[in-house]
């Protein structure tokens, strides 16, 4: 402990110093001191289920989605329809207590996870697990849009005023107050302290660090003259210009930049599609055919979970509970609307967008170029890429675009993760700067990005945005019945037409 705090202190005197940018020992130091925590909490994270051989993380988050879809009656079938009613802003009050309406805080909520687990983990969960894994993460994305109906009804039900009058929301929130209404209030401060901190370390790393080192990697590949610290500034300077206008700002940003860039994305995708629409019938076979086969079924099904919680293959985040926070301070007198519009996020985040980058990839066959034989993150974007390259020469730059708009709108989201939690957590304390001293080290942290390739500081983020999941997803299911109950409520009046539309 003594050696890892002393190496800590040296780490800070370098920044502080200047020699950040004397990369060879700056980098070796922080993997070494990531690479020893690594080590030891992935044996935990993903010690094997006995039996099912399934990862301990893998097992809680795929029994937390067959779990609530059960328990909530298939709201992610019955529902979905006045879902999309609400989100098209039928249902909207100005009146309504809250800081974004609806359709704001799905984009929100989409812009932290659209992304390059979008472009790059849907090609490793091909290249690991081959066509066949397309299918399971369809399944795994159905299962997870109850969960996120009930982390963001919670979120609702509990959201309290902070510091400043603004809404606070999420797991940290839920899991305390719940907990401690039913006689475990130490258990809940623990839970969500516990989720509190795992949500900043997370931002940083996974929200922060692996976008802006990835954004400079793919500009690089197509401009190899690309000065990093140049990305690195250019990057941090966009996000901090929304990050000083906190959650209206990136909801008002985010709702028109998660549509575009989605848009432009699939239809990308479509083109490649329909160029090669002669071999659509075939890929959909091998999809099924595959999934099924005893190769696909478990090398590949078990490999792509495996694979898509390291590399965040599962791009939707259900279960973790971050998107919670951002419905959180949604205006709605009605916890389990803000509920149903959550639910969506999967739809459009795995159902649509990676499904429209499998079948680019599968179509054009990039996935069996010989270049591709391991399942590392870039490979993935350099897949994509690939695939993209069959309408011209011209595409891999149109992706690069693509690709740094979706880092850029995951980074923005994220800061506000990390700024609730940080609320939560110190509140008025530390004179009351301390969520202006989260956002000072989360700018610093982008320009950084693109000046590093630390591998074991990306393994960390993926472990501390996994750890999210075990406080939630066990909190939600002990406290299950409040948002049954309100939900079951939710329906009876809604069918029976007392739901009032405020905009027709």
């Amino acid at each position: 402990m003594t050696t890892l705090l002393a190496r800590l202190v040296t780490i800070f005197t370098f920044l502080f110093s200047g020699q950040v940018f004397a990369e060879n020992g700056y980098e070796e130091m922080v993997n070494s001191i990531f690479g020893q925590f690594n080590g030891v909490y992935a044996q935990f994270l993903f010690w094997p289920v006995p039996v099912l051989g399934l990862p301990l993380i893998l097992f809680v988050m795929v029994s937390g989605g067959i779990y609530f879809t059960f328990r909530y009656g298939f709201l992610n079938l019955t529902m979905y329809r006045h879902a999309i009613d609400v989100v098209k802003g039928h249902y909207d009050h100005p009146d309504h207590e809250g800081d974004i309406t609806h359709f704001q805080a799905l984009t929100s909520a989409l812009s932290a996870t659209v992304g390059l687990g979008n472009i790059a983990g849907v090609a490793v969960a091909i290249s690991v697990g081959g066509p066949g894994a397309v299918f399971w993460l369809w399944i795994v994305a159905f299962f997870g849009m109850c969960m996120k109906f009930s982390s963001c009804t919670f979120a609702q039900l509990y959201r309290v005023k902070d510091s400043k009058g603004g809404m606070l929301g999420g797991p940290m929130v839920y899991l305390n107050e719940g907990l401690k209404e039913r006689g475990h209030p130490k258990l809940g401060k623990f839970l969500g302290g516990f989720f509190a901190v795992m949500t900043i370390m997370a931002s940083f790393g996974g929200g922060n660090l692996f976008q802006a080192n990835q954004t400079y990697e793919i500009i690089k590949m197509q401009f190899p003259g690309a000065n990093a610290l140049v990305v690195g500034i250019t990057l941090a300077f966009l996000a901090g210009i929304v990050l000083l206008g906190g959650i209206k700002r990136i909801g008002a940003v985010t709702s028109k930049l998660v549509p575009i860039m989605c848009a432009f994305y699939v239809v990308s995708c479509l083109a490649i599609i329909f160029s090669n629409y002669e071999m659509v019938p075939d890929m959909i076979t091998q999809i099924f055919v595959q999934a099924f086969s005893p190769l696909a079924a478990f090398g590949g099904f078990l490999a792509v979970m495996i694979q898509g919680v390291r590399r965040a293959s599962f791009s939707n985040e259900a279960g973790l509970g971050s998107a919670a926070i951002a419905h959180s301070a949604a205006k709605t007198d009605e916890p389990v609307r803000e509920g149903l519009v959550a639910m969506i996020g999967p739809t459009i985040d795995t159902h649509l967008v990676c499904t429209m980058t499998a079948l680019a990839i599968l179509i054009t066959g990039a996935n069996l170029d010989p270049q591709f034989t391991n399942s590392d993150g870039l490979v993935g974007v350099k897949m994509t890429a690939l695939a993209f390259s069959s309408l011209g020469s011209w595409m891999p730059y149109a992706l690069t675009v693509a690709i740094a708009v979706f880092a850029y709108s995951t980074v923005i989201s994220w800061s506000y993760y990390g700024e609730r939690a940080t609320e939560y957590l110190f509140g008025d304390k530390l004179g009351g700067n301390a969520i202006r001293l989260y956002k000072f080290a989360y700018v610093f942290i982008i320009i950084l990005g693109p000046l590093l390739s630390v591998e074991n500081v990306v393994e960390f983020a993926d472990l501390m945005l996994l750890s999210m999941a075990f406080p939630n997803i066990l909190g939600m299911m002990y406290m299950s019945k409040v948002v049954k109950e309100k939900a079951d409520d939710y329906i009876v009046r809604f069918k029976s037409g007392q739901m009032k539309k405020y905009i027709s």
